[in-house]
């Protein structure tokens, strides 16, 4: 409402915050003095008039209908304003333990690892914006090397080259956060490109493991049948030959008494 007002008309601000407007003259020694009230004639009346009502009016204008019972029974614009700051901000005890929190949150404030520029900015500005509005507020140098302390440990890199490449006191809050969302771009799109070659590398590997993995079963499996098949070959060549046991066509063509098989009996 502040600057509304300023922008608006400078001159009733200072009526808001001075009190009402009271018509001047000029002393025989060249010095500007409030006229009496007997002094006034009808332009200076119609003019403090108009220039007290215009100022209630745009305080009236910014409020919503529980602030207007605040400053129903006030007669001049700065009482109004004082009411509001009053029913805003509380007493001075209340005032000074809001300044309080809010400088414990100031100086305790980091970012998150995974947190964007912005993100933390908006954060980080909602603070000093609530202490500026209660008379507490920082230079911009103070902001630039608060904002630079809080950041996490994977951006000391880009702190320190901040810091090298120009001087503390020429960086604006734009500058930094435009640098720091630059550098930000630049870093998210090389992580997402190694993650992209480190998941090709897991794969390779991974058909190369099953590839040779194969190789070993198969060369396993070869292994035992030429095992098998040269124990066979040779049991041929030695006229021994195998039969299933316990088969019911198992046959013996021999001598029951001696076993010879050139007779039966």
């Amino acid at each position: 409402m502040e600057n509304y007002i300023q922008a608006d008309d400078y001159e009733l601000w200072m009526i808001i915050v001075n009190g009402p407007y009271i018509p001047m003259k000029t002393m025989e020694d060249g010095k500007i003095v409030a006229k009496k009230p007997k002094e006034f004639n009808s332009e200076d009346s119609k003019k403090m008039e108009k220039k007290n009502a215009k100022a209630k009016k745009l305080l009236y204008f910014g409020l919503g209908p529980d602030e207007y019972t605040w400053i129903s029974e006030c007669k001049s614009a700065k009482e109004m304003w004082n009411a509001l700051r009053a029913a805003h901000e509380g007493t001075n005890q209340v005032k000074q333990s809001k300044i309080e929190l809010l400088m414990r949150k100031y100086e305790l404030f980091e970012m998150s690892g995974k947190e964007a520029i912005m993100d933390m900015y908006n954060r980080f500005t909602h603070i000093t914006n609530e202490l500026k509005s209660l008379g507490k507020s920082f230079t911009t140098k103070e902001l630039v090397r608060k904002i630079l302390r809080f950041l996490p440990q994977l951006w000391e890199t880009k702190v320190v080259a901040i810091q090298e490449a120009k001087e503390m006191n020429e960086i604006t809050l734009d500058e930094l956060t435009g640098n720091l969302q630059t550098y930000e771009l630049r870093r998210s799109a090389q992580v997402k490109e190694e993650e992209k070659r480190d998941r090709g590398l897991a794969l390779k590997a991974l058909e190369s493991e099953d590839s040779d993995l194969d190789f070993e079963e198969i060369a396993m499996v070869t292994q035992k049948f030429k095992k098998f098949f040269n124990k066979a070959e040779g049991n041929i060549k030695k006229g021994i030959t195998r039969k299933p046991q316990n088969s019911d066509h198992d046959q013996f063509f021999g001598c029951f008494r001696c076993g010879k098989p050139d007779h039966i009996l």
